[in-house]
């Protein structure tokens, strides 16, 4: 078994070979297909820094107004000086898993059609900065 001794942090080359190896060999498999699955996913990897920049504030803000239905302090997520604040602070928010399952899902469908948007009008314009967003 000292095959799979293997090290995330530093990142080992076995670590390295066996997570993008198998990822690889998968995209070139599914990147065969053309159909309303893979044009689903296509949308958010032409928009990728557009995605991640809009699920962040999404999920900040649904997280606010979680905490303020449940009546708990949400003044730690308006205030990011320390930008990570002591995990002792932390230990009685949270949710259990398939919680967080359904919100992962639910932001995904939420920001597609704002993707699908962005990504038409970012094929249409021929803007310079957008090839950064």
């Amino acid at each position: 078994m000292a095959l799979f001794n293997t090290t995330k942090y530093p990142p080992s080359l076995l670590y390295i070979l066996m997570t993008i190896g198998p990822s690889l060999i998968l995209l070139s498999i599914i990147e065969k297909y053309k159909n309303k699955i893979t044009d689903f996913f296509i949308v958010f990897g032409r928009v990728p820094l557009f995605y991640y920049f809009s699920h962040v504030f999404l999920i900040h803000i649904t997280a606010i107004i979680f905490l303020m239905i449940e009546n708990k302090d949400y003044s730690i997520m308006l205030n990011m000086t320390p930008f990570l604040p002591n995990q002792y602070q932390l230990m009685e928010y949270g949710y259990p898993l398939w919680v967080v399952y359904l919100v992962w899902v639910i932001v995904i469908l939420i920001l597609y059609p704002i993707c699908y948007k962005y990504m038409k009008y970012k094929s249409n314009s021929k803007k310079w900065w957008l090839s950064y967003l």
